[in-house]
Formats: structure tokens, sequence, C-alpha cells
């Protein structure tokens, strides 16, 4: 399809899919409500299973010409749409703002992050290629081609959804092969919104489509998606729990799995660390986000001898960056995470843990906001010790030796994210090389994901790569063709 400017829709209007280049609404809805005000913003379209044929037929269809497109032509359509999403800027910080409750300095990150992620993997289209390897044979030759899977199925969440959906469709689409973004039901005019850069961008009808549906429709599009024959390969980004349904429907019907699930990063702050500069970059990497982000640090791990003077400038950096009582409190995606944190809270607190800032139990305006809570003494026998929670809490640790920073950061079915904050080089390279994290920042927060680096876990928090190279990779398989000469 040429590019075309596409209208914004009307306030209050229902989220339609994207099925073959086109906006479809079909008579199933469901309603969204907003964290921030707990009204209704709009009504979405819910899929059936009739939706989810027609979008996996429309894939199946478009992959036929799509695999055969030149990388010039691929690479202009994300130029296109870099354009598009700086343009359409205020418009699509509108949507995240409104479905999730997001400021504006997060949507601000997500669509900057998401520009950029296009930018990059335009630019490195000309990474995938074959080889030609020498053979046993010498009257023979071989070729290794690198062919695109067929159609993906892409499943995104809410808290960071502009980079998240772009990436998880922009990766697989730039290889060759055409997408279905399963957008989260907490944002759908998110997910359209992007889904309708690329559209406006000229990216042929059919080769990215759109569905969503209400949450109880879950388990049984999820698994006709994941059983239809057209569907070769799924990436998911989301929680461990999930993550290990979609990894065994996967298994099941013998497809491969990109999946980047939850996390407990730790941050080890060492007695010769930059005091202010770790109290600032894990005060960040808490609560960024209301901490609703899977790379959030939620254990940090303080030598001994610096563990009064970090906790004093830990209290200092909350307080400039989120402000202090007087602050509205950070909005969370709906009441229940809310209620998660603060029963996290209660229960450490009843076995001996001591609250180092903020109050669990402070009544705010709304159900779906809450401060941040900074505790200490934490056992294994509390929830939070091994809990996920996804909001705005972390656990302080005290300890002296490498060892006992190394034991607390691996005691952990996680492993996407860390930071060790040191000036001795020497120390931090060896504690990097033990965490067991996909990623290790030394000096800074836990929380970095750009398009340059891959990024994935390992243990529970998942296993494959997004971003860079490799990312392409992802969405590549190899053929061997021989011959003789």
């Amino acid at each position: 399809m040429s590019a075309s400017a596409v209208a914004p829709p009307a306030e209050g209007s229902p989220v339609p899919f994207i099925i073959n280049g086109q906006d479809v609404l079909p008579e199933r809805k469901f309603t969204l409500v907003s964290p921030a005000t707990g009204k209704a913003v709009h009504e979405a379209a819910s899929a059936t299973e009739a939706d989810v044929r027609a979008a996996v037929d429309t894939a199946a269809e478009a992959f036929k010409t799509w695999r055969k497109s030149l990388p010039s032509v691929r690479r202009d359509i994300f130029l296109k749409a870099a354009e598009v999403l700086e343009r359409r800027r205020a418009e699509l910080s509108s949507y995240i703002m409104a479905e999730t409750g997001a400021p504006q300095p997060w949507a601000d990150f997500n669509l900057n992050a998401s520009k950029d992620v296009l930018l990059d993997v335009a630019g490195r289209l000309s990474a995938l290629d074959g080889t030609m390897p020498a053979v046993g044979d010498p009257n023979s030759g071989a070729m290794i081609l690198r062919e695109p899977y067929g159609v993906i199925l892409a499943i995104a969440p809410w808290n960071a959804p502009y980079i998240l959906a772009t990436r998880s469709v922009l990766f697989p689409i730039a290889a060759g092969n055409t997408a279905i973004l399963k957008g989260s039901e907490a944002c759908p005019r998110t997910m359209w919104g992007i889904c309708s850069v690329f559209q406006e961008a000229g990216l042929p009808a059919g080769v990215l489509n759109l569905l969503f549906h209400e949450p109880a429709n879950a388990p049984a599009i999820t698994a006709q998606l994941i059983a239809d024959p057209h569907i070769k390969k799924i990436n998911f980004t989301g929680s461990t729990l999930v993550g290990r349904i979609i990894g065994k429907l996967a298994a099941e019907n013998l497809k491969p799995v990109l999946l980047e699930l939850g996390g407990k990063a730790p941050a080890i702050v060492w007695e010769d660390a930059d005091l202010d500069k770790a109290a600032f970059e894990c005060a960040l990497g808490a609560f960024l986000n209301s901490g609703q982000i899977c790379m959030s640090t939620e254990r940090i791990i303080v030598h001994k001898n610096v563990r009064a003077a970090f906790e004093t400038k830990l209290t200092a950096a909350i307080e400039a960056i989120f402000g202090g009582a007087d602050a509205p409190a950070p909005i969370l995606i709906n009441a229940a995470a809310v209620v998660k944190n603060k029963a996290l809270i209660a229960d450490a607190v009843s076995k001996g843990a001591a609250l180092v800032y903020g109050d669990a139990a402070a009544q705010d305006p709304s159900p779906t906001r809450m401060r941040p809570v900074v505790i200490s003494g934490v056992t294994t026998d509390m929830d939070i010790y091994a809990t996920e929670s996804f909001g705005p809490t972390v656990s302080l640790y005290e300890i002296e030796t490498e060892e006992e920073a190394l034991r607390i950061a691996n005691d952990t079915e996680y492993g996407l994210s860390s930071a060790i904050f040191t000036e001795d080089l020497r120390r931090a390279l060896r504690l990097a090389k033990e965490i067991e994290t996909g990623a290790v920042h030394i000096n800074s927060m836990t929380v970095h994901d750009e398009s340059t680096l891959p990024h994935g876990g390992a243990k529970a928090s998942g296993h494959g790569r997004f971003n860079t190279a490799n990312g392409l990779g992802e969405w590549v398989r190899t053929k061997t063709i021989t011959f003789k000469w």
C-alpha cells in the first residue's frame, strides 16, 4: 500500500483491530477504565475465533510477497515510520497517558526509544546475509541461506507499550516475516497507535495485523493463535507466570519462542562507591514508572560500612526525584497492583522488617496510587524476598563480603538485569561475571535497554534476545543448499 495519513480517532471512539491494512470493528467489545481517573476511556474490539483466523490468513498471504521485498524497501518504510512517529508525537503521547496513567516523561521516553529502534533497525538490514562455506568435496559447493520463518505472533505488555510493541514486530518484519501483534487489553489505543504508524509509513497491507481481546478470552485466543499452523514463531514479553503458559503451548505445538519475562533485579553498592550516584541510580531504577518495569531495582545490597550513609542519601534522592509527601502519589496500572505491593510490605513488617522510607499503609485519594516504600531486614521467610513486586517497593540488604553479595543477588529464580556500584573496575568485572543475569550495569541503574545491545534474561527471566543484529537473527532460520560443479 502507498503511504497515506492516518486520521486520529474521535475522542472516546472504540479501538478497532487492524487486519489487512484496514481498521476492523466487530460487534464484540470491552470497556477500558483509566487508572488515573477511574473512569471509562473508551471501548475496544474483542477478538473472536473468526477474527483470529482472518488475521492469520491475511498475514500468511502477505508473507508470500513481503518475504521477497528488497531490504531497501523495508529500510525506507522504517525510516518513514520514524518520521511519522515524530510528527504524531502529541497524539501518541495522549494514548499512553490516558490508558496507563503514565506521566509525560514516561510517554516521551517510550516514543524516543521507539524512534531510535526504528532508525537503528533500518540501518542494520544489510547484516542479514548468507554464507558459502568450504565443503569436503572439491567438486561440490554449498550455500547457507537465512530465510524468514513466516507469520510471527508477537505479544507485548502495557508497561512500556510503545517500546515493547515496536520491538516485538519490528525485528520480525525487518527480517521478512509478517506479524500479528496481540496487544495488551490495558492499552489497546496505544498499540493501535504504533501499528497505525507503520501503516501510514507504507507497510503493505497484511504484513502487520493487530488484535486484542477482553481478559476473560485470553486463554482461548492465545491457544488458538499458537496452535495455528501458519504461526511459525512466537515472542512474548510479560510475567514469568504467563511466560510459562506461552512456553508450554509453544512446546506442545513444536514452535520456537522468544521470552522476556519478570525480574528481581539486584543492585550491589560497595563501600568505595560514589554514594550520591549510587543513591540516585537506585532510586530511579526502583521507582521509575512506579516500579512497573521488568528491570526495576527490587533489591539493594549495601556494604555494611556505608549502609547508614547510603540510606540517608537514598531517602534524599527519592524525595528529589519523585517528590515528598506533598507530591501526588504515583499511579499504578490498577488497584490490584497496589493491593499486592501493600500486602508484600505488610507481610514483611509483620515478620520483623523495618520501614526505611515511606508508609505502605498511607491512604491515597485513589486506589491505584502508591508512594515509594523502602524496607530493610528482609529474610527468606518473607513473601517479598522471592516475589517480583512490580511496583514501588524496594528492599535493602546489608553485606560485608563479595560472597554474601553474590549469594543474595543470585538467590532468586529471576535473572534479567543487575547493577554494581564501585570505583574498582576489577571488582566490578569480577562480580559481573558471577551474577546470573542477562545484563549487568556498572555504576548505572538496572533499567537499561537500547537497540544496539542484546536484551533478554537468564533462568526464569526467559531466553532469546531482542535488539541488535542478533535480534534480527532471531527471526531467520538457515537453509543449506549443496550442489555439484
